[in-house]
């Protein structure tokens, strides 16, 4: 059974996490949420809406706590690192937010101390579980297509002259999640060019990004997000050499309302509008277009591959290698992004 402590208590750990542990009672118990004093000055009426965990300021009480044997780490980014090499050194296995670390260097000692001890440390690529991506996936190895040739991946929005926020940028907070959803179908690509750099703060931020990673047999998968959408654009665009699939926007979590309380997991239908569209040749000429219904978001996935990484030694779900690929890629589109207004 995985006994889990929670740092931090954002919306990350209250709309992404809890809704899916809270379904998983039988395997999953919530112990901890370590929030810093600082933190819950003002905001403390969220806690009352979980009166089964234990919240606390003192950070020893959960490490030194032999029962819990997961931290998942929900900080801002800057600390992710510092919070992974405490837990693995009080022998806990780590499930960290992305970003895993803000260099792959960094990574890489996470990864080399948690193997010396024994223990998981694991990227929570959560959105390879997103019902879009799902349902981009079942067409795919579907085959209908046939031999891809392009894929674009898309998350657009419509937000012009964002000046209020010199730190923002896309790379790290959005990019990861996309690069990470091409990686984990494809593999580490054989070459890839980006294009980072901002519109509206050149040299302070990054809010545009459009990256080519290149595969085998001429295959590209194009990663492209922009703040100057303003017509609905397809999340998914691939084409093979049969066919071609759309998967339409569902739109953006950050636009969802939320009544006060504990997040529940409901049935999200979809109307068929929003369903994907496929167009192919079949095996005896004819052609064929379908409407593909939208699969079902499932977060909760990377717990299930949690606990049998952790307790029955199977391999992790998001791959170390995986998560350095993704890095790599990263630190290359930052230093590109800042030589963009020299």
């Amino acid at each position: 059974m995985l006994i889990v402590a929670y740092i931090g208590f954002g919306n990350s750990v209250t709309h992404y996490h809890l809704p899916y542990v809270e379904e998983k009672k039988d395997t999953i118990k919530v112990k901890y949420i370590y929030r810093r004093e600082e933190d819950r000055i003002g905001d403390t009426e969220r806690e009352t809406w979980y009166p089964n965990y234990i919240f606390t300021s003192n950070i020893n009480e959960v490490m030194e706590d032999p029962e819990v044997n997961l931290v998942v780490i929900n900080t801002p980014d800057a600390f992710h690192v510092d919070y992974s090499i405490l837990a693995l050194c009080k022998g806990k296995n780590v499930l960290c937010e992305k970003p895993f670390a803000l260099t792959k260097t960094d990574a890489q000692k996470v990864f080399h101390l948690a193997e010396k001890n024994n223990l998981v440390a694991m990227a929570n690529q959560n959105r390879r579980f997103d019902a879009d991506f799902l349902t981009l996936k079942k067409v795919i190895d579907s085959g209908v297509l046939g031999e891809l040739v392009e894929l674009e991946s898309h998350y657009d929005y419509f937000k012009p002259a964002i000046k209020e926020n010199k730190k923002f940028g896309f790379l790290y907070g959005l990019a990861v999640h996309p690069l990470d959803q091409i990686i984990s179908l494809f593999g580490t690509p054989n070459k890839v060019t980006l294009d980072c750099r901002s519109i509206d703060n050149p040299g302070l931020a990054d809010d545009y990004y459009d990256m080519d990673l290149f595969y085998a047999q001429g295959f590209k998968a194009t990663v492209k997000t922009s703040c100057y959408v303003k017509i609905d654009y397809p999340r998914f665009i691939l084409h093979g050499k049969k066919g071609s699939f759309t998967m339409p926007s569902l739109g953006h979590n950050s636009n969802k309302t939320y009544k006060p309380g504990p997040i529940l997991l409901e049935d999200t239908v979809y109307s068929e509008s929003l369903w994907g569209n496929l167009s192919y040749v079949s095996e005896d000429g004819t052609d064929v277009h379908l409407k593909v219904p939208i699969e079902t978001t499932n977060y909760g996935a990377i717990y299930d591959n949690l606990l049998e990484a952790i307790e029955n030694k199977q391999p992790k779900i998001v791959k170390n290698e995986e998560v350095l690929a993704v890095l790599d890629i990263i630190e290359q589109g930052t230093i590109i992004a800042k030589e963009a207004v020299k």
